[in-house]
């Protein structure tokens, strides 16, 4: 048995939850089933799951803007930096900044490689001020970068799924 920090559990508890919303919705909007989740080692992507009779692993990855803003989000106790920093993040346009993370994101994941014949990336949006209509106005200013592992990439509208998914469709998808 692994015992993790509290700060793994959080991540790990945080993964399953944006699986389980996206493969909620994937199942919903798709009608394909898509099932079984559990927990992968780093060498693999976070999650796997069965879909169409077929092991699928997803990577699982969580857009908050910025550290300071994914403190707050998570409900950390913030210092006279972090707050300072928030307050300069305010001059910065809501659409500028979701562009801005969402592409660090990707540009970060892409540089990733794993043992896995299929593999998706799943990303959360977890910045309150942003959602899925956002995410799908900018699409075609999003940077996915050539040489990505992944067959597909998803983003979850919102914590709570409540916008939907949507899949980031370039030309370098499948």
């Amino acid at each position: 048995m692994v015992i993790l920090s509290g700060s793994e559990e959080e991540k790990v508890r945080l993964e399953h939850e944006a699986a389980k919303l996206f493969m909620r919705c994937y199942e919903h909007d798709t009608g394909k089933e898509i099932r079984h989740i559990w927990h992968n080692r780093p060498i693999r992507p976070d999650v796997s799951c069965e879909f169409e009779g077929h092991r699928l692993d997803l990577e699982i990855a969580h857009l908050y803007g910025s550290e300071a803003e994914a403190m707050m989000i998570l409900g950390r106790e913030l210092t006279d930096n972090t707050r300072e920093s928030l307050k300069e993040l305010e001059r910065i346009p809501a659409d500028d900044r979701l562009l801005s993370a969402l592409n660090r994101i990707l540009n970060n994941k892409a540089k990733k490689r794993y043992q896995s014949e299929r593999v998706w990336l799943v990303i959360r949006n977890a910045h309150p001020a942003w959602t899925s209509d956002q995410i799908v106005a900018l699409q075609h200013y999003i940077d996915v970068p050539d040489n990505h592992p992944f067959e597909q990439i998803w983003i979850v509208g919102d914590m709570t799924a409540a916008s939907g998914i949507v899949r980031l469709s370039h030309n370098t998808l499948a």
